[in-house]
């Protein structure tokens, strides 16, 4: 994607703008370049939010085309895990071993207003969780009821961006934040 087509360019200047070493800058752009087009999800869709991330991987929106291929059914072989749909309290466990089986780095994508927040049905349910983020830290949140399959793809978009600003000390410092116990 083109540099003038994103409006939310501060952080990449900030980056350019820190005087960072040459050496680790070049080692840092070759391993983000790699990470950021070959994003591997893995899919957790509980929901109607997961017909719409079907939707996202068929021909007219193509993951693909963004190096993101095919989803994975094993948390081993994945590197991003989109959460899609209602999260009970019972498949919290669920979820978390998943999260850990990943392999590092790993990112997180909540998908949905279930997902992220609980949704109409936190309210008048004492099984639901409010908020996925609650179980595992999140990376970017796609809001919506259900999302269209663009906000999924902009939303992963989004990811890449992230992605593509991180440095070997951000790198170690995000992972040690990121485990929850």
């Amino acid at each position: 994607m083109k540099y003038e087509e994103f409006g939310d360019n501060e952080s990449l200047e900030l980056l350019k703008d820190s005087g960072t070493n040459v050496f680790l800058t070049t080692i840092d752009d070759v391993i983000n370049w790699g990470r950021k087009n070959s994003l591997w999800p893995l899919t957790f869709a509980t929901s109607c939010c997961g017909i719409e991330m079907m939707q996202t991987g068929a021909p007219k929106h193509d993951f693909a085309r963004f190096g993101m291929e095919v989803y994975r059914a094993s948390p081993r072989q994945a590197d991003v895990i989109v959460v899609a749909g209602t999260i009970v309290k019972k498949m919290a466990p669920v979820l978390k071993r998943l999260y850990d089986q990943m392999s590092e780095p790993k990112y997180v994508v909540a998908m949905g207003a279930c997902t992220i927040t609980g949704g109409p049905f936190f309210r008048d349910s004492y099984t639901i969780v409010r908020g996925v983020d609650q179980i595992i830290p999140v990376d970017v949140y796609v809001p919506g009821c259900p999302p269209r399959p663009q906000a999924l793809l902009y939303g992963m978009l989004q990811l890449q961006r992230l992605i593509e600003t991180q440095t070997i000390k951000s790198r170690k410092k995000r992972n040690a934040s990121h485990n929850y116990k």
